[in-house]
Order: structure tokens, then sequence, then C-alpha cells
């Protein structure tokens, strides 16, 4: 669903997600999320399958260079530890 930036995480994607992995199995193809993610939805899409998480609005709500960072970190570690989990 194409949008805007700063766009809500839409909830049925997760599902989506999902179905999208059932049907690729184990061929290496990067399944790519792209709209609302934060470190709070990052979680559920890579545990659905997903591995590329396209995030614009949620990183740059910090301040300057280090808020940058901390916002990107938290984003990666909860996908990283949902992945892990899931696998």
């Amino acid at each position: 669903n194409p949008g805007f930036g700063g766009q809500s995480f839409i909830p049925a994607m997760v599902d989506k997600v999902a179905r999208i992995k059932a049907l690729i199995g184990d061929r290496p193809i990067d399944i790519e999320v792209d709209g609302g993610v934060t470190a709070e939805t990052a979680p559920l899409v890579a545990a659905a399958g997903a591995n590329a998480l396209v995030a614009g609005s949620a990183v740059f709500k910090g301040k300057g260079i280090e808020g940058y960072r901390a916002n990107i970190d938290a984003i990666r570690s909860a996908a990283e530890g949902a992945a892990r989990a899931a696998a």
C-alpha cells in the first residue's frame, strides 16, 4: 500500500508478510517492509519473515545524530531479537 512519510503501520501487513514467507519457503528471497516501521512494529514483521525494514520517520524523531543512532539501534535490536526467536 503506497503512502507517505510518517504513515501509520498497517497491522494486516504482518499476516501478509507471513503468507509471502510461506510461499517462498527457504528460497533466498528478501521480504522488505516500508511503512510505519518502529521499534514496536519491527519485531512483528521480522517474526513474520521480513528481513529488510525501511524506517524513516521513526529514525528522525530523535535529536541529532546520537538520537538517530539510538532509534536505529532500537529498531535493529527489536527486529533481530524477534527474527532469532522465530527461527
